[in-house]
């Protein structure tokens, strides 16, 4: 009995040695704390895009840390401004993971930027969440460390506007203008596969993003009698479409993507309210920005910065974009267990599946899924007024294997 005794203990002093020994090769931990890296555009003329929905992610985090952490860990996070620039974040991730010597990373706002990354993360193998970048073409092919697409991917943004204007406005033509770049091929090839299943003809003009005359486009899609545009846009391009509708007397229902506009009050000092007389915008929350569903965020949000919560404008409208996937890491950490290491917390990300509360779907992984959100809500728009409407409008693409 003895023997078996010392052999038992042997054994659990063994185990013990091999799990500290594991934990210890792993960056970013120590028995009291897990490191992670953010970032994304704090500074220069995207800052809008991400300075507040850093600022959620931060403070979800300390709320964490006030509650108790991660099996007894505290969460420290080192900050890292990419300017929504591709070299600007691939020099900020590299100093995270290189220098800072963090265990994982959660950041990023602007897709192609986010993308210039991918190689290097899948290289040196770090789990990497997107705050509220859509980021397709780096969570498609799907590899084992890289997940976004928490507000929703550029895939399903087109495809749920097609289901809307199909379903709610009774459109069998539709107008659709994107952009002429990958950013824009990936909406379309979304927005081909609910139109096809819905029985809408879609009528596609390309613009560049920096476009400065939209008549000749618009004229085009005029010619062709749509039921409704979508615009799948940035605010630039956006604006002068709807700018240009409204002079040439364009009266049926305008869509714009969550994409759109990141200042609905920047919208109308742009266009003017006459031209929002038919007009709905694409949101990917449970509720209009500042809405009572999202109350208790926005109360969060004046609690954690009363200084900038005082401040016209703030907090910007993408701010509580940054509370899912907070919340995603979080869990796959707590769902990793006591010892996480990094092929455990990729492990329980593959599988997770949990309601946000924030955003309109649910957060969904997968074997072969890596964009988190493909649902939308819609918000009729006049100028003054947002009123939520009825419904839930979900993509029907899924990535396959070519």
């Amino acid at each position: 009995m003895k023997t078996n005794g010392i052999v038992r203990g042997l054994t659990l002093a063994g185990g013990l040695l091999m799990s500290l020994a594991a934990g210890a090769q792993e960056p970013g931990i120590t028995d009291k704390t897990i490191k992670i890296g953010i970032f994304g555009p704090l500074s220069g003329q995207n800052m809008a895009y991400g300075f507040d929905v850093v600022n959620a992610a931060k403070m979800y985090y300390d709320k964490v840390n006030k509650d108790g952490g991660i099996h007894g860990r505290k969460i420290e996070y080192v900050v890292e401004d990419d300017r929504c620039n591709a070299n600007d974040l691939v020099a900020a991730v590299k100093k995270l993971v290189e220098q800072e010597n963090v265990f994982m990373l959660n950041g990023g706002s602007c897709s192609a930027a986010v993308v210039a990354a991918k190689d290097y993360i899948v290289r040196n193998k770090v789990p990497y969440l997107m705050l509220n970048a859509s980021g397709d073409g780096a969570l498609f092919p799907p590899t084992d460390y890289i997940f976004g697409a928490f507000s929703i991917s550029q895939y399903a943004v087109g495809g749920a506007m097609v289901e809307f204007a199909a379903k709610s406005l009774g459109a069998k033509t539709v107008a659709y203008i994107n952009h002429d770049d990958a950013y824009g091929a990936w909406n379309l090839e979304g927005s081909k596969k609910d139109a096809e299943v819905n029985g809408v003809k879609l009528v596609v003009e390309s613009v560049n993003p920096t476009i400065n005359d939209v008549t000749a486009p618009f004229l085009k899609l005029r010619a062709a009698n749509p039921d409704a545009i979508l615009l799948v846009t940035y605010a630039r391009p956006a604006a002068l479409l709807i700018k240009k509708a409204a002079e040439l007397g364009f009266n049926k229902p305008i869509i714009l993507s969550v994409t759109g506009t990141a200042s609905l009050n920047q919208l109308v000092g742009n266009v003017g309210k006459d031209a929002l007389k038919n007009f709905y915008t694409q949101e990917v929350m449970i509720d209009s920005p500042g809405g009572d569903k999202l109350k208790p965020i926005y109360d969060m949000y004046k609690a954690a910065y009363p200084d900038l919560a005082a401040k016209p404008d703030h907090p910007q409208t993408y701010m509580p974009y940054g509370i899912p996937p907070a919340m995603s890491l979080v869990k796959a950490l707590q769902d990793a267990g006591p010892n996480p290491t990094r092929e455990k917390v990729l492990a329980a990300l593959k599988a997770q599946d949990f309601d946000s509360g924030v955003m309109a779907g649910r957060m969904q992984f997968g074997p072969q899924q890596r964009a988190a959100n493909r649902s939308t809500i819609f918000i009729k728009y006049d100028g003054t007024t947002m009123a939520p409407l009825p419904g839930v409008f979900t993509s029907r693409w899924t990535y396959e294997a070519k």
